[in-house]
């Protein structure tokens, strides 16, 4: 465990502002999601709730969100040295402020003291996570459907970690999304700390932030003095407490899974699908319409290959491999910047559909294969890898990613473009695909681009294309 106080200067806020942590991508929930949740959150200490998670509080309070909080201490020990206050005396005041501020956010009643000693959490967790899953049954419906929102488990602060590694324990039990806000964090890392690179950002409006502003000054006994007496110092100061007057609040985000850690499966007692479905599954879909995802319609579609076709780092490539290409839209766009380009599908109604768009071009080939099991011979500089990923189980996507690592050409382009929200009824979502292909194959990042609707992502293979390039 790390060794702070509270009175170190710590991390500024503005070398956290200056480290891209403004720009990290959004939370994948929508408001329509958020509002359908259930949430139980956590808190070791009165603030730790306003500090981490009072903007996400007062968002799910205006979408009308099911939602319990459970404060598990006083916070009596924050001043060990007063002279003017009992803990018992600062306890009583801390549960007065904790309760003013639950009505700033919209959460009158909606929370429970479970009167545990400050300080005392790791010695605790037993207790913690019986009273967690009591709390979850006051909750019932989908596992899946209830987050579960806790200290961030490495916090630093042993309380904070003791809390935060019951939830984790409960959230994967229980097949729980998981939601950890880091506080103390915010002092003692760094923006060189890789961390939080993979964390997710909830943009907060201005009504908001007015109301987590509003809440952190009910607790008062922490952002003021007690008195001008010895040991009555500020607890927060401002530096510290500009950490969280960002315009967004940062969440470590864990999607949902399965009761006891599986892979989320589509109904009680099924197994997820993998690409042995996904002839049987898409021919279906593709069977009852030509564009059954809007491809040529809908303006996101539209933008995102957009997106696509401008992340590519070179202007033309000798030889591409697209994965997964539906009915052949992107396709199209792709064969204007390769000199040949293979599309494949597990789908033989979509590729009839893809043939026909793709006539007119005659560097385009399609094929129907079911990858990875099949793959195509060749060596390909470009392989672009969108929407498909999460259709394979893990080890399948990681046998994938094997075959492109072994088909690539020096200095070749990976392309993954994925929907980053759960995809019912398969293990993987598009975060976890894209950390899998960063993990295993180790290739330079050539660009990055996330919204919180979808990541796109281009790796680029080791070596000098040299006579590769088109």
């Amino acid at each position: 465990m790390v060794s702070f106080s509270h009175t170190d200067q710590g991390t500024d806020e503005k070398d956290w502002a200056a480290s891209g942590l403004a720009a990290q991508a959004e939370l994948p929930l929508a408001l329509q999601e958020l509002s359908a949740m259930r949430f139980v959150v956590l808190a070791a200490h009165p603030d730790d709730e306003t500090l981490g998670a009072g903007g996400l509080l007062a968002l799910l309070h205006s979408l009308g969100a099911d939602v319990e909080v459970l404060l598990c201490t006083a916070g009596e020990s924050s001043h060990p040295d007063s002279a003017t206050m009992t803990p018992e005396q600062l306890g009583a005041v801390r549960i007065e402020e904790f309760t003013a501020a639950m009505d700033v956010l919209g959460l009158a009643g909606r929370w429970r003291y479970l009167g545990l000693p400050d300080g005392g959490l790791a010695d605790r967790r037993p207790e913690i996570s019986a009273r967690l899953l009591e709390a979850l049954e006051r909750h019932p419906g989908n596992p899946q459907q209830l987050a579960i929102v806790a200290p961030y488990r490495a916090d630093g602060h042993a309380d904070h970690d003791a809390l935060g590694a019951a939830a984790a324990d409960v959230a994967f039990e229980g097949g729980h999304a998981l939601l950890e806000y880091p506080i103390w964090y915010w002092l003692w890392a760094s923006p060189e700390d890789p961390t939080w690179q993979s964390w997710a950002r909830l943009p907060l409006s201005a009504e908001q932030q007015a109301a987590k502003s509003a809440a952190m000054g009910a607790h008062a006994s922490q952002v003021r003095p007690l008195s001008a007496s010895a040991g009555d110092e500020v607890l927060l100061g401002e530096g510290f407490l500009a950490h969280f007057q960002r315009a967004f609040e940062t969440f470590a985000w864990t999607r949902p899974g399965a009761p006891g850690g599986a892979a989320a499966s589509p109904a009680a007692g099924s197994a997820p699908h993998t690409s042995e479905d996904a002839q049987r599954i898409f021919d279906a879909v593709h069977s009852t319409s030509e564009d059954p995802w809007q491809y040529t319609t809908s303006w996101y579609e539209r933008r995102k290959r957009s997106l696509t076709l401008a992340a590519l780092p070179r202007e033309s490539y000798r030889s591409g491999l697209e994965i997964g290409c539906s009915i052949g839209t992107l396709t199209a766009e792709l064969a204007g910047r390769c000199a040949t380009l293979l599309a494949v599908d597990a789908s033989s109604t979509a590729l009839k559909l893809a043939a026909e768009r793709l006539a007119p071009f005659p560097g385009v080939a399609t094929r129907q294969l079911t990858l990875p099991a099949e793959w195509p011979e060749g060596t390909y500089d470009l392989v672009v890898v969108s929407e498909v990923g999460y259709y394979l189980s893990p080890i399948e996507f990681e046998q994938l990613l094997e075959r492109i690592q072994s088909a690539m050409a020096p200095g070749g382009t990976l392309l993954l473009c994925h929907w980053r929200h759960p995809v019912s009824g398969w293990e993987l979502d598009g975060d976890s695909v894209h950390a899998l292909a960063r993990n295993q194959l180790r290739w330079r990042t050539a660009g990055l681009y996330q919204e919180r609707d979808f990541v796109l992502e281009t790796l680029v293979a080791p070596g000098d294309p040299g006579s590769a390039e088109a």
